[in-house]
């Protein structure tokens, strides 16, 4: 699991679509819904891991994105 979009799959395999006007909030939204999945054991521990560094990075990248913007207004 490489990219948001494998992530996205991931939970879509769980009936879970994630659609927000921000893409920060998405993203906080997917880590807590990729939390319950583990928790309730729906997927496995290395899974769980690998997606949990994508959204991470992810949400990195957006914060220093609108951080970018943000300084441009």
């Amino acid at each position: 699991m490489k990219t948001l979009y494998d992530v996205q799959q991931l939970l879509k395999r769980y009936g879970i679509i994630v659609y927000m006007a921000n893409r920060l909030y998405e993203i906080e939204v997917m880590k807590l819904e990729l939390s319950q999945l583990y928790q309730m054991g729906l997927i496995d521990r290395m899974d769980y891991i690998e997606a949990e560094m994508v959204l991470r990075r992810e949400h990195r990248l957006e914060l220093d994105y609108q951080k970018k913007i943000g300084d441009k207004k």
